[in-house]
């Protein structure tokens, strides 16, 4: 007997819905994680703002508009499972400059692996491998998953995203790592 009949007779379910659950966990998770840090951000926009500013970016109110757009919008979308490719791409842009603000400081040695940097891979997991079965994307469009045609053009448009508001918006280079002291 396949295995997979054995686990359809276990458990009740195919792999694949055991998969789409894991996927809307992780959907669940990267949103409420970006939604968190969007809706943070607009209800403190000044000091948002001013981050903005102290940071380098500009024009600072631009900048923070843009990223707490990002992360309402993208956190929404991800939410639901609508348009995966899009969202995924917003927020994989947004916290690779968000991991490059933090590693471009002392803070990256000794937190290396934050939530930015985590963000951003599991948004890409997200955009490869699609919404899953309980989305919208699956119900609306029939597509619980995008093909390899539209998902790696977004991660590349995502990737060069990040480097150029970055880039336009900091004026620095995203790579320049500071040192540990002491």
């Amino acid at each position: 007997m396949a295995t997979t009949d054995v686990l359809r007779r276990r458990t009740g379910r195919s792999p694949s819905s055991l998969a789409d659950l894991g996927i809307l966990t992780l959907r669940i998770a990267v949103a409420a994680t970006a939604l968190h840090a969007g809706i943070t951000k607009a209800l403190n926009f000044t000091s948002t703002a001013q981050f903005m500013a102290d940071d380098g970016w500009r024009p600072p109110t631009f900048a923070a508009y843009l990223v707490t757009a990002t992360e309402i919008a993208g956190g929404l979308a991800l939410l639901l499972g609508l348009l995966t490719p899009l969202a995924a791409c917003g927020i994989i842009a947004a916290m690779i400059d968000a991991w490059a603000a933090t590693a471009s400081g002392a803070v990256v040695w000794s937190d290396p692996f934050n939530v930015p940097f985590l963000m951003a891979f599991a948004a890409t997991a997200l955009l490869f491998v699609g919404a899953g079965a309980h989305s919208v994307d699956a119900r609306i469009f029939g597509r619980p998953s995008w093909p390899g045609a539209v998902t790696i053009p977004f991660f590349l448009v995502a990737v060069v995203a990040a480097v150029a508001t970055w880039v336009l918006l900091n004026g620095v280079n995203p790579l320049h790592l500071s040192t540990p002291t002491g």
